[in-house]
């Protein structure tokens, strides 16, 4: 069954740079170019660097499956498809005739960001350009990364190559409270933004947010965006509060 995906809020040439940066700002371990798409391959550690992906709108779709599908069961991995608005409505069609499932809606969100326009965020520390250990362990917890890809989590980290800055906070010295911000082309965007279970609800993603766009701000960026599930309410609402608005949707496809 396929299915209806509302129309970009924004022009297709400002959707596909939003792409690319966010491709940029989570980079995977390998990639592999294929007609207009980009086969992203990272050990399996999150779908978003372990997918297929149309780089051009409109992009052929013709033998991009098999294609996908030979490469990733060569490494091990199901194919998975991310289908942005640069994807041809073909391919979505062709994949639920073949089984795929639909699986993970998902909103890409942007606000306009000026200088002054955010100020800092209490309790939140930011180290630029790369996490520390107290980071790294203490997102692995909060977000239940398996101990098996800790490694990958970090190397990818590593491997982002524009202007960086890492969120965290403290509760009575035990690290609560983490998120990071990638600059590239005057627009940052937010990722891993994760509080632990214990301390939710208490304004600390705010303040992470809001620490990572006084960063950006004061860093010279004139937006932001962020990635966000589309059924994950509380989040939206919160994003909502902050000035962000819908810019696009995706999904994934997956193998059943």
């Amino acid at each position: 069954m396929t299915t209806t995906t509302p129309a970009p809020a924004v022009p297709l040439n400002a959707l596909r740079d939003l792409e690319e940066r966010a491709l940029n700002a989570w980079p995977a371990r390998q990639t592999v170019f294929h007609h207009g798409w980009v086969f992203r391959l990272s050990g399996g550690y999150t779908k978003r660097a372990n997918s297929a992906n149309a780089l051009e709108a409109g992009a052929p779709f013709d033998g991009v499956r098999e294609a996908a599908e030979a490469l990733y069961a060569r490494h091990g991995l199901p194919a998975v498809f991310r289908l942005s608005p640069l994807a041809p409505p073909e391919a979505d069609r062709a994949l639920a005739a073949a089984g795929y499932a639909h699986f993970d809606p998902s909103l890409v969100l942007h606000r306009p960001l000026a200088p002054g326009s955010v100020g800092p965020a209490e309790g939140c520390t930011l180290v630029s350009a790369t996490p520390s250990d107290a980071w790294l362990s203490g997102f692995a917890a909060a977000n239940g990364v398996a101990p098996h890809h800790h490694r990958l989590h970090h190397s990818m980290l590593e491997s982002v190559a524009h202007p960086a800055a890492y969120a965290l906070q403290h509760d009575q010295g035990q690290a609560v409270g983490f998120g990071l911000a990638v600059l590239e082309r005057g627009a940052v965007g937010l990722y891993d933004l994760a509080v632990a279970s214990t301390h939710r609800g208490g304004g600390r993603g705010r303040a992470l947010v809001q620490g990572l766009l006084h960063w950006a701000a004061q860093a010279g960026a004139t937006s932001a965006y962020l990635q966000v599930r589309a059924q994950n309410t509380p989040a939206l609402r919160l994003y909502e509060s902050l000035g962000f608005r819908p810019a696009y949707a995706y999904h994934y496809r997956v193998p059943r």
